[in-house]
């Protein structure tokens, strides 16, 4: 039966869908044949219910079917064309640095990215922050923004997996975000769609990701990986530590600052520069434009040590409507929030743990995301100058800033930083950023 009510009922009994079943659920989330709450209904049931292997690439397959496949073998690019992409954190701002970065080695990057998604922030968020920016261009324009720049960071088109579009935002409002299966058929339905010859998946691990914890991320990854090479694409993944904020800044205005800073040399914040370049090195090594990885590690600190990364970044954002001299004026085009509020430590110690969720709860509350689907993102507020686990301070000291709309939200926010940060009396560690790689069925613990 293709009724949605029979098909959520088998699923909510636990049976495991066939393809018909699976392509009339995506049908009628693109013809609107099926309503929000039976999307809904369904969703929760594969939260609870779970898919085996073969229900994930039936899934994803019908997502990746249901708009427009790119095809860039008329485009002669020239090089491989790949991707990154993260399964969400707390001020993850890697793709902002990477696309831009993988461009000035030869590759070519259309990086479908998405919105704030449960408590973490999103990609197109943070460069709906830059004016002009178009984060929904018409494929000619993508096609000849990749083309000419060799990265485009947009969102899904009307045209690129739209079942998929209209999935996510009910994920986002119905508690049903932390499904592997759901995930694993979101991400690789846009990137399949995106005509890709190779991806690198970013796992984050820990308390402020999806995969709090290590059994759940390994899962995802290798969810990731097996549906992604069984449908022709070669694919690695690396589980990076979620127990932190990664960077200095979480927000959208902000980190867009904070990339800004890290591609023309301003400011690097180690961890952050740590993951991104690991994973940049794994894209160039899938797509042939390095040996091995120590000649991608020279080529890749070549282009960001020359301004070459940098300006990719630019003309990504002149090609795609944005200002054509934003590196040397970010400021003044990015949104500023009216108020800032420095946030005092109030002991002497070592910064030994962070409630990363939390944090990214407080950013909400701030505005600088959505409670549910049809609401406005403040793209100004958020938290700069964050602290890292390991790092010492005086009491007195300025843990953070808060970036905000008004006094008694930046204060709000301010109580719920102190209140997610544990300092301590001894020295600490930080869990090394890059935990384990997964290629194929091999795994490897980084060191």
């Amino acid at each position: 039966m293709l009724l949605p009510q029979e098909i959520i009922r088998a699923k909510r009994d636990g049976a495991a869908l066939d393809v018909p079943q699976i392509q009339a659920f995506v049908r009628g989330l693109v013809d609107g044949s099926w309503s929000e709450g039976q999307a809904a209904a369904l969703a929760m049931a594969i939260f609870f219910r779970g898919m085996d292997g073969p229900e994930r690439v039936a899934l994803t397959r019908a997502m990746m079917t249901s708009g427009d496949v790119l095809e860039w073998g008329s485009a002669h690019l020239g090089g491989p064309v790949l991707d990154k992409h993260s399964t969400g954190g707390v001020g993850d701002k890697v793709s902002l640095m990477l696309a831009p970065w993988v461009a000035a080695c030869g590759g070519y990057v259309p990086m479908i990215s998405g919105r704030g998604l449960g408590h973490t922030g999103g990609t197109l968020d943070k460069f709906d922050s830059i004016p002009g920016y178009q984060t929904a261009p018409s494929l000619d324009l993508l096609r000849r923004t990749v083309a000419q720049v060799g990265c485009a960071i947009i969102g899904q088109t009307a045209d690129l997996a739209p079942a998929d579009r209209r999935l996510y935002g009910i994920r986002d409002v119905t508690a049903t975000v932390e499904s592997v299966p759901l995930i694993t058929a979101s991400i690789l339905s846009k990137k399949l769609a995106a005509g890709l010859q190779g991806l690198v998946m970013d796992v984050k691990v820990g308390n402020g990701a999806f995969a709090d914890n290590l059994p759940m991320a390994l899962d995802l990854a290798q969810s990731l990986v097996s549906v992604a090479e069984g449908a022709g694409l070669p694919t690695r993944a690396w589980l990076t530590d979620m127990n932190q904020v990664l960077g200095r800044s979480c927000g959208n205005a902000v980190e867009i600052q904070e990339a800004v800073d890290f591609l023309t040399g301003a400011d690097r914040e180690p961890r952050l520069w740590e993951v991104t370049r690991a994973l940049a090195a794994d894209m160039l090594l899938l797509g042939g434009l390095a040996a091995d990885e120590a000649e991608a590690f020279q080529q890749l600190d070549r282009a960001l040590d020359s301004g070459a990364a940098a300006e990719r970044f630019e003309r990504m954002v002149q090609a795609l409507g944005g200002p054509a001299d934003f590196l040397a004026s970010s400021r003044q085009h990015l949104p500023a929030a009216p108020v800032w509020l420095d946030v005092p430590v109030p002991r002497a110690g070592w910064v030994s743990a962070v409630r990363t969720r939390d944090v990214g709860v407080a950013v909400i509350e701030l505005g600088g995301g959505r409670r549910k689907a049809s609401d406005t993102v403040d793209h100004a507020v958020g938290y700069t100058g964050l602290y890292t686990i390991g790092q010492r301070l005086d009491a007195g000291d300025r843990l953070a800033t808060v970036h905000a709309r008004d006094a008694a939200s930046a204060e709000r926010a301010a109580r719920a930083l102190l209140a997610a940060v544990t300092v301590s009396d001894e020295p600490c560690a930080a869990q090394p950023v890059l935990v384990q790689k997964i290629s194929g069925s091999a795994t490897g613990v980084a060191t």
